[in-house]
This record gives structure tokens, C-alpha cells and sequence, in this order.
């Protein structure tokens, strides 16, 4: 089922992306791609994958930090209030090398955060208070790849299930 993108939806989008220096600094969202993410599905929890690189040194109001460093101050901020609102922190970590896979892109850091589902996604983060922690993510953040993914099986079940046949 496609769900269109309401009014208040593009609005609040539209000005988080402004709020993030534009789609041209590549960490917000296009309406596009928030349009694709209501197009999954409507019930249970999705996965947000965060693929993140950070700058070598923060914008204003950052200056004198790392990007890294930046970015901490929003994450801080941010895990806060997204768990106050029914989202969890799977796990974060840095990451040390690529094992598997060839590409020219790279990314500092990963991050999961499950969301009870889409709609409270774009409820949680269309909170003003995320406009407000936005300014060190903007100051510390060069790049971000935002994954959304659903849970369909875990993996080995089959396997098991193939094994119980016997």
C-alpha cells in the first residue's frame, strides 16, 4: 500500500533539510526518499542504519572540535529523546575496515536505531527539539547514509526449520 506524503510531512522535512544546510550537503533526506520509506511497511518496527562520515574539523557552532566530537553532542541529544519516545539504540560502533565489498565510499561510524515503525519515525524526528540538536550534526556531519530495513526472518531459521523436516 502506498501512503502519499502529507502536507505536514513535506513541511516538516522541508525544513529539517534547510535546518541541515540542503539535500546538497548529502545528510538530509529528499522528499523522494521520505515519500519511498512511507511506501514500506505501515506495521512494526523498522531499522534505521546510519552509515556516518565526519568531517576532520566542526563547523560553527562547533569550532574547535573534531566532527566527531560535533556529532557526539547531537547523538547525546538525540538517543535521549529518541528513547524517551519509544525508539531503542540497538548498537553503535566505530568502523575499523572494510572486509568485504569495494567502494570509493567510506564512513566513520554505524549506528541502529529501531522506531516502533515508520509513521512514529517521521513523528520523532519531526519533533522541533530535533531542528534544535541539528546544529552539531550539521557542524560534525560531512555524509550520512540513512537505511531504513524491515525484519522479514531471522537469519539460520531456515535452516533450523530445514533440519526439523528430517
Amino acid at each position: 500500500m502506498i501512503r502519499s506524503l502529507s502536507a505536514a510531512t513535506f513541511i516538516t522535512f522541508t525544513v529539517a533539510m534547510l535546518a541541515a544546510g540542503g539535500a546538497m550537503a548529502q545528510i538530509a533526506p529528499e522528499p523522494e526518499q521520505i515519500q519511498e520509506l512511507l511506501e514500506g511497511p505501515a506495521e512494526g518496527p523498522v531499522v534505521m542504519v546510519n552509515l556516518l562520515r565526519f568531517k576532520k574539523e566542526a563547523d560553527a557552532p562547533d569550532e574547535g572540535l573534531t566532527g566527531e566530537q560535533a556529532y557526539g553532542r547531537y547523538g547525546a541529544q538525540m538517543v535521549q529523546w529518541v528513547t524517551s519516545q519509544g525508539a531503542r539504540l540497538i548498537w553503535s560502533g566505530r568502523v575499523d575496515s572494510m572486509v568485504i565489498g569495494d567502494t570509493d565510499e567510506y564512513f566513520h561510524a554505524i549506528a541502529l536505531m529501531e522506531y516502533p515503525s515508520r509513521a512514529e519515525f517521521l513523528r520523532i524526528i519531526g519533533d522541533p527539539r530535533v531542528a534544535e540538536y541539528s546544529v552539531h550534526r550539521t557542524a560534525g556531519l560531512d555524509m550520512q547514509w540513512l537505511i531504513a530495513t524491515t525484519t522479514t526472518f531471522e537469519l539460520g531459521q531456515a535452516t533450523a526449520n530445514e533440519d526439523s523436516d528430517d
